[in-house]
């Protein structure tokens, strides 16, 4: 049993990434300390949705997290990223270690804001009415961002997503999470490391650049053990887990323009010649996340919507009704069809046919205004400082159903005397494995 638990969250982190102890020697120690094995994520294998299995133990279909974002059908509103913890149904881990007395923290997770955590640290930009953006983190308890602002700078949010992601992000997560134990010792830190994310969607999970990419993510998991390998705090265990693994693409399907080319999506046309949709007159419309959609219909047959998608190159699966429950994905916010990809395809958000008519948000970084997940926004022209509209540009994506053991993510623990590893972990299995190394029930 330990008293203190750093839980470090990794997408895209995978065993083979482990073998190399010249790339990352800092996590080979960890599994020489303990054990490393594979660890298979829910279906959809996208952030959110994950980061609710490992906090609630269950899957979307029962906490209701079927996605980064959500479609909201009574006030026809499409929203991604939306930061509240209240979308997320069942009992948390934070609350499970209340009641044995133990305390937890949380940083830069997904859907965290007013969540049971003493302490949490989270990007919240402040949108000013003239446009411009001002740096600010929410947290919990109030006024911590402001002693980590006064100690670190800002968080660096230009380098989190977008263009400019880069390691400097997770280097500022690590040394405030590292702060934060030193002063008020939570028993449970779960830190969310995004930096695997970037290069292998830009450049493919196999490319030089992601192998970079993990020597950093190393060295500043490296760093981080190193600070609290001695405190007055007591031993600290260590789980890192992964979140998914990517997959390499060479290609996007168009979920929007199949369906207007089916009659079923409506758009209309601003002044300027740029097209919107028109969520409140589609008959159907499809909310994409890397590599699943949720198709929301209005007055249309289910099956006879599904056949749009049926044959296409780069669909995989189209799931109609009932046939969600097959994946834990029928639930109400459920789109009434669900697609998924097959592994070397993404699902793209545009629904114009023609570039001229694209709207204004679409050649910027603006992960709201989108009703879908965008990593084109990755790429950056930097004469025009305008996001390209091209979406065979991406070369990595994640989502697909992990069912197989290339598809299956690593999971390291260190530092957890009689914590008996298993041969393979779901991410539903984390709050008995966090309580298991903390000792609660």
């Amino acid at each position: 049993m330990a008293t203190h638990l750093m839980f470090i969250s990794a997408p895209g982190l995978r065993l083979g990434d482990l073998r190399d102890p010249a790339v990352t020697p800092n996590l080979r120690e960890l599994v020489d300390r303990g054990w490393g094995r594979p660890i298979r994520s829910t279906f959809p294998c996208v952030t959110s949705p994950v980061q609710a299995s490992m906090w609630t133990g269950t899957g979307p279909g029962e906490h209701g997290v079927i996605a980064n974002g959500f479609f909201h059908r009574e006030r026809n509103e499409a929203a991604f990223w939306v930061g509240h913890n209240d979308v997320i149904a069942g009992e948390q881990i934070w609350t499970r270690l209340h009641r044995a007395g133990k305390t937890s923290a949380v940083w830069h997770a997904q859907n965290i804001k007013g969540a049971a955590a003493d302490f949490i640290v989270t990007p919240a930009p402040v949108h000013e009415a003239d446009g411009t953006t001002r740096l600010w983190c929410y947290s919990k308890p109030e006024g911590l961002y402001a002693q980590l602002l006064a100690e670190f700078g800002h968080f660096p949010l230009q380098h989190y997503w977008g263009p400019l992601a880069g390691i400097q992000s997770s280097e500022w997560i690590t040394k405030a999470a590292a702060w934060l134990q030193k002063r008020h010792a939570p028993n449970l830190s779960f830190v969310y490391l995004p930096h695997l994310d970037y290069a292998a969607q830009k450049f493919g999970p196999d490319s030089p650049q992601a192998s970079a990419a993990l020597a950093e993510f190393d060295r500043v998991v490296g760093q981080l053990v190193s600070e609290l390998h001695s405190t007055v705090n007591g031993d600290v265990a260590w789980v890192v887990a992964s979140e998914y693994v990517m997959t390499r693409v060479d290609g996007a399907v168009f979920a929007n323009r199949l369906l207007r080319e089916a009659g079923l999506l409506a758009v209309h046309t601003d002044a300027d010649g740029k097209e919107r949709i028109d969520l409140a007159g589609c008959k159907a419309f499809a909310l994409v996340d890397h590599q699943l959609a949720h198709v929301f219909l209005r007055g249309v047959d289910p099956w006879r919507a599904a056949e749009v998608f049926r044959g296409v190159c780069g669909v995989d699966r189209v799931l109609v009704g009932g046939e969600r429950r097959e994946l834990d994905l029928e639930h109400p916010r459920s789109g009434d069809i669900v697609l998924i990809s097959t592994s070397n395809s993404w699902f793209a958000y545009y629904w114009w046919l023609d570039d001229a008519a694209a709207p204004g948000f679409a050649r910027t970084v603006d992960i709201h205004a989108k009703p879908g997940y965008d990593p084109v926004e990755l790429f950056i022209d930097p004469a025009t400082r305008n996001i390209p509209i091209d979406a065979a540009l991406v070369r990595g994506s994640h989502g697909v159903p992990a069912t197989s053991p290339r598809l299956e993510g690593a999971l390291i623990c260190a530092g957890a005397p009689g914590v008996e590893p298993a041969d393979l972990y779901r991410d539903t299995d984390m709050p008995n494995l966090i309580c298991g190394i903390l000792g609660c029930a």
